[in-house]
């Protein structure tokens, strides 16, 4: 990487190990645990009752409708599930999932050759070197902002190769570049305060003025800033003091050489690196303005990912082009970008795979009347805490959060009024359960792309943020408490 900083203007484009790489083993592990999650969404199919709920025109569930099916989903179904899905509407989500995989492998790829990421990094560090838990605690806070306002969360998946080099230079490890980027995204979005996806949805359904409950959802907001926050200067403080203890410290090695700045901060100083980067960050102000508009709008991601994809992209190209990497060279490096991450493909088609059984396998419906039926009775503390848990384990099974509240909240929150449960507090739980957990399962495709992209396994993964999701856990658990003991409305 040396000869990089050395000949910034010509010999930059030549690094062979630019760009992002996907460790082979990782994806090979990651792909058997999911075909049996594949095969246990199968058994279950088989075992559990089938069953559906009549819908109204909006798409809403109608309460009170379960009703069972008598015959099984048929194997074959299930075998060639992978296959199959791309025969409903989740497949328009999969190719979305990996264009947008693909552009960033291209684009990044062009970023680090032409010296782009180096540029940015040492920008970084120069303005902040001396501050940088200042800058670790303000790019949580801004990451959490953006999706606890705007609603972002596949979008950021951008942001993780950039926070993780800037983490690295900075003398930490992948999972605080990954805790400052994605992970942040995830709190924002179980922080919500103007969350079209979550708030608006579930508070529309509710019958609550949009919006409402401000004040209490601020609180939560600053309590779940405050406990990501915190984890992560201990961590890094940890980390920093002997990196050793990193349990990416082996798969780290080779990236920590990689971005490494040392005394390379001279490339501040060079005008084609500084043009690059200002192209690229141009681009990246015109997503961020796609954000806003589609919050503004309500358009529910219409504008935004379209935007991400396209200027995301733009970007890395003006940025080779003013490098010095143009015509067929450009297109080339783009493709070599999109080849080194193309691995990460067979898992979302796998995800994809496991989200069409259960679908079509009509066990959703079946485990939702039974948590129905376990919640009548209860007290409101016992029902609001059994609704959060019920959501966090739904998560599993339907990740996208619009989804679970149309098939949840038509049956919860009349239960709800029953048992003395405010709707506020429906509309708290919801968020508190669907947030963090987009992180937990390895039927999360962000997560997995994103642990992909720094080469950690999901055990790893887990094995990391484990303390984190429990103390995030517990923080929901009693801002839910306080919310029915002040009947929050």
């Amino acid at each position: 990487m040396s000869k990089i900083l050395k000949n910034a203007e010509n010999k930059v484009c030549e690094n062979k190990q630019a760009g992002l790489t996907i460790n082979k083993k990782t994806v090979i592990v990651i792909c058997l645990l999911l075909v049996a999650i594949m095969a246990f969404a199968g058994v279950l199919t088989q075992v559990l009752p089938r069953g559906v709920y009549q819908t109204a025109d909006d798409g809403t569930i109608i309460n009170g409708t379960y009703t069972q099916i008598q015959d099984k989903m048929p194997i074959w179904k299930i075998i060639l599930a992978p296959i199959l899905v791309f025969g409903t509407d989740t497949a328009l989500t999969g190719v979305g999932i990996i264009l947008i995989i693909t552009l960033i492998g291209g684009t990044f790829l062009i970023l680090d050759k032409c010296g782009v990421l180096k540029y940015i990094m040492a920008m970084i560090i120069k303005k902040f070197g001396k501050q940088k838990y200042l800058l670790l605690n303000f790019m949580i806070l801004a990451c959490m902002l953006l999706s606890s306002t705007a609603g972002i969360l596949e979008e950021s998946v951008t942001l993780v190769p950039l926070a993780a080099a800037i983490s690295l230079a900075l003398g930490w490890d992948s999972f605080v570049g990954l805790g400052m980027s994605l992970v942040a995204v995830a709190f924002g979005f179980t922080a919500a305060t103007f969350n079209p996806f979550n708030v608006v949805t579930v508070q529309r359904m509710a019958g609550l003025p949009i919006f409402s409950g401000l004040g209490y959802r601020i609180i939560v907001f600053i309590a779940v800033y405050l406990t990501l926050a915190g984890f992560l200067t201990a961590y890094a403080k940890k980390i920093e003091k002997n990196p050793r203890k990193s349990l990416c410290y082996e798969t780290d090695l080779a990236l920590r050489e990689k971005y490494s700045l040392g005394d390379s901060m001279a490339i501040l100083g060079d005008p084609k690196a500084r043009r690059a980067s200002k192209a690229f960050l141009f681009c990246l102000l015109g997503v961020l303005i796609g954000i806003v508009a589609d919050f503004v709008l309500k358009t529910e991601g219409m504008i935004s990912l379209p935007c991400m994809a396209l200027l995301f992209t733009l970007g890395g190209m003006l940025a080779g082009y003013f490098s010095g990497l143009r015509g067929k060279k450009l297109l080339k490096s783009f493709g070599e970008g999109v080849k080194t991450i193309s691995p990460i493909i067979p898992v979302i088609l796998i995800i994809l795979s496991i989200t069409y059984i259960l679908d079509q396998g009509n066990i959703i419906p079946t485990i939702l009347n039974s948590v129905y039926n376990l919640i009548e009775g209860l007290s409101p503390y016992a029902s609001v805490l059994m609704l959060f848990v019920f959501i966090a384990l739904l998560e599993f099974f339907v990740g996208s959060g619009t989804a679970k509240a149309f098939l949840i909240m038509p049956i919860v929150l009349p239960l709800a009024d029953m048992v003395g449960v405010t709707r506020q507090s429906v509309t708290l739980a919801f968020c508190l359960g669907d947030g963090f957990t987009n992180l937990l399962y390895p039927t999360s495709g962000i997560m997995i792309i994103a642990i992909g992209l720094v080469n950690i396994s999901y055990g790893k993964w887990l094995k990391f943020s484990w303390k984190l999701f429990a103390l995030e856990g517990i923080v929901s658990v009693i801002l839910m408490l306080a919310a029915v003991a002040v009947n929050y409305s």
